[in-house]
């Protein structure tokens, strides 16, 4: 099999030859699981960064845990700036996911410094958002920066993930993070919900509420 492709600078060279300087790539994790919070980073690397680490970087999921580990320090170390949104399971509830993925992008970019003057999103854009924007179809493969972004949100969430485990013992947040494997199923119909279950997404309405 061969190797996926290498995520290029290509998205933000079109930026760049339009005049914007400080590009941002961003990503989102947790928009599909069944409990715990939404991730979103933002992240500005440098346009001539040459570190042979640079050739390891991919879209989160193509990576293995100690593979995102490994990288998870040097892009923030690396990087002109990180930022770094989250939106809890009960805003989630309160909002829906697509808003909340919109607000943890939104706090994300607030906490870039410097200021990016141009974003680049993974699939989405921000309606609400006062910049130059695009969002790129399989920008976590296809786009260094949102590639960069997606590693330091997935790590970030899954560390959270791991926290609510000794929270929330019996169901196993270290190992699924909060989808929806057939373990993770197994312990909620076997525990019930914990408070960090969304509630309204489809396998955990269906414990709450059984079909006759």
């Amino acid at each position: 099999m061969s190797n996926p492709r290498l995520p290029t600078f290509a998205e933000e060279k079109r930026f760049r030859r339009q005049g914007y300087r400080s590009i941002a790539g961003i990503d989102e994790v947790g928009r599909g699981a069944l409990a715990g919070p939404v991730v979103a980073a933002a992240v500005i690397m440098p346009a001539d960064i040459k570190a042979p680490w640079r050739k390891k970087v991919r879209d989160s999921k193509l990576l293995s845990p100690a593979q995102r580990d490994f990288l998870f320090g040097p892009v923030q170390e690396a990087a002109i700036a990180v930022g770094v949104g989250s939106v809890d399971c009960w805003s989630i509830e309160s909002i829906g996911i697509a808003r909340a993925t919109q607000v943890a992008m939104t706090q994300a970019i607030k906490q870039l410094s410097p200021p990016p003057d141009a974003v680049l999103i993974d699939y989405f854009t921000l309606p609400d958002l006062k910049l130059p924007q695009k969002g790129v179809t399989d920008g976590d493969t296809l786009c260094f920066s949102i590639a960069c972004a997606s590693i330091i949100a997935k790590v970030t969430r899954d560390r959270m993930m791991v926290e609510f485990d000794g929270t929330y013992p019996g169901y196993l947040f270290a190992e699924h993070k909060g989808y929806g494997t057939e373990e993770h199923i197994a312990c909620l119909r076997r525990l019930g919900p914990c408070p960090i279950h969304r509630r309204t997404f489809g396998p955990v309405k269906d414990v709450l509420e059984p079909r006759a």
